[in-house]
């Protein structure tokens, strides 16, 4: 089966974003947190690190070059610490993965929030200099929901609430902050935005709705949420395509979260207003294919059936039946293939070496060839 090569995201053969950091930046960035060089010496690792990171990704294929979230330390924090209005802070305890927390590290806010001049339109001006006619650069951010669960989870309500007494008032400015941020990120060159999402994983995880003594139900959350995402996208400027990433955390090879894409689909697959999904689906915790029969109008499906967790490759040919599977509920021409997230969401990466990342692409890129013919 051949499908004629595309120029817009998704692409048949593609990727999620993040990369292993080369020992080299990880010094450098050790340095720079201790003092013995200068932020202008750890950009010039970061620069030189990338530009080789892009040639790696166009010589394996990749139609879509990213950055490799070199230049942060965690894949959402670093964007929201880039809008106005918020700060970096410490808190008492991390995300919790399955046998492991993060760093505890959040985004706590100081003021209104506002999107204008975020340091990320010129980390992508850098990478953007690589793309050509054919290679386009994709930016990558946290969704905003995943911006209002930052902003709500207990340890930062009460300051949250000081500030955004009137909830309605929060969202509309989270949505601004967004708006502002994309028309720059589009003025600045970008064509390909991806919205990175754990928040649909979080409330299908029966863990999730364990003791909790508010009023929030799996559906009014799922309505706030794409309603808050959608209302970011609103007016986006022509030419851009945006797409979303939907993740169960990728911390060091672990996972946060875990269920099926069913409770949510209705919402997420049928009502946001994105172009494509990259969606997880490397092991049973995401559940089976059923849902993805409520994906909406021309979107494309981007099936995670690749882990980016672990360094043993999967059987090709398991792969390839399982997107037969997948065909069973939608059209196999709007399908693709990429690993189920990054390989290194946080800087720590995960628990595998550069060549058997490079060797999953390889995989991937096999796959695609063999399924679609590009």
């Amino acid at each position: 089966m051949s499908v004629t090569a595309v120029k817009t995201a998704p692409f048949k053969f593609d990727n999620v974003g993040s990369f292993l950091r080369p020992a080299k930046l990880k010094a450098a960035r050790e340095d720079f947190k201790n003092g013995s060089i200068s932020q202008d010496e750890l950009t010039s690792v970061e620069n030189e690190t990338i530009k080789e990171l892009v040639q790696k990704q166009k010589d394996i294929g990749l139609k879509a070059i990213t950055d490799g979230e070199f230049r942060r330390s965690w894949w959402h924090l670093d964007f929201f610490w880039g809008l106005n209005g918020v700060e970096k802070s410490d808190v008492e305890n991390g995300y919790n993965f399955v046998a492991i927390e993060t760093r505890a590290e959040t985004a706590r806010l100081t003021g209104k929030i506002s999107g204008e001049n975020h340091p990320f339109i010129d980390h992508f001006k850098y990478v953007n200099q690589f793309a050509d006619d054919d290679i386009i650069a994709r930016q990558t951010i946290p969704a905003p929901a995943q911006f209002l669960r930052e902003l709500t989870r207990p340890e930062n309500k009460k300051s949250t609430e000081a500030i955004y007494p009137d909830e309605t008032e929060l969202l509309a400015d989270i949505a601004a902050a967004y708006r502002t941020f994309i028309q720059e990120l589009h003025e600045a060159g970008c064509t390909n935005l991806q919205l990175d999402d754990c928040t649909w994983g979080m409330i299908v995880d029966e863990n999730f709705w364990k003791n909790r003594t508010d009023d929030l139900t799996i559906e009014s959350l799922s309505e706030q949420y794409v309603e808050l995402n959608n209302s970011a996208i609103e007016g986006k400027p022509e030419g851009l395509t945006i797409t979303t990433h939907v993740c169960r955390g990728n911390y060091r090879s672990t996972w946060a979260s875990s269920g099926a894409y069913d409770k949510v689909s209705d919402e997420l697959f049928g009502k946001e207003n994105v172009a494509g999904y990259y969606l997880e689906f490397d092991t049973e915790r995401a559940g089976g294919f059923e849902s993805l029969a409520k994906v909406s109008g021309d979107k494309k499906v981007v099936l995670g059936l690749v882990s980016s967790k672990v360094p043993e490759l999967e059987d090709k040919e398991e792969i390839i039946s399982r997107i037969e599977e997948a065909a069973k509920y939608i059209d196999k021409d709007r399908l693709c293939l990429s690993p189920q997230c990054g390989f290194a969401s946080t800087e720590e990466g995960n628990n595998l070496t550069e060549a058997e990342q490079w060797a999953k692409l390889q995989l991937v890129k096999d796959i695609s060839e063999e399924v679609w013919g590009v």
